[in-house]
């Protein structure tokens, strides 16, 4: 028998599903975690280049377009970042909800078979 909270898992995924699973809607919902983690470090790279100019092109050795190519990536990671977590999210509950329909049919069918 599956709990109440796993049946509405279940009803909940049914509605949901299909339209989680689009491109755009991994990106969308993926990017506010994405820039928590990607805005600190374009941040600091901005800041020290801003502040700090001398010491970065001293220390770093890299010519002026290598920032512009730190920051591209650093954009690159976050949409990265943002659309595999999301998927990785999707298959998870892909898999719950495999799993708990497993569950149900196998109680339905104890169930019919003791009647």
């Amino acid at each position: 028998m599956i709990s109440e909270k796993d049946t509405q898992f279940l009803r909940y995924w049914e509605r949901v599903k299909e339209s989680e699973n689009t491109f755009t809607s991994k990106i969308s919902r993926g990017l506010p975690m994405a820039f928590i983690f990607g805005l600190p470090i374009i941040l600091s790279v901005v800041a020290v280049r801003l502040f700090v100019p001398d010491w970065y092109m001293k220390i770093s050795k890299t010519t002026p377009g290598a920032f512009v190519t730190v920051i591209i990536a650093m954009i690159l990671v976050i949409v990265f970042y943002a659309y595999f977590r999301m998927q990785y999210k999707w298959e998870m509950n892909d898999q719950l909800y495999r799993e708990l329909k497993s569950k149900e049919n196998k109680s339905n069918e104890s169930s019919t078979n003791i009647n």
